[in-house]
């Protein structure tokens, strides 16, 4: 499929983490780690989603990622 490295949903989720990063953080120095733990792995993890999904060999498979 599309080979857009700098599409408005790559920027996005990749601000969207950072965030959730800077979050994790915190939760950590209140002693919140397995919270913080979570959320980390959970919110970074749709950036990762989103590079998937930006590889799809078909449109087929694009939709089938993307859902």
């Amino acid at each position: 499929m599309r080979d857009d490295r700098d599409t408005m949903m790559v920027k996005l989720t990749f601000d969207f983490a950072k965030m959730i990063i800077y979050y994790s953080e915190k939760l950590r120095q209140l002693k919140k780690v397995e919270m913080a733990t979570q959320l980390f792995k959970s919110g970074t993890s749709i950036g990762a989603n989103i590079r998937e999904v930006q590889n799809a060999e078909s449109k087929a498979d694009y939709i089938h990622k993307f859902k």
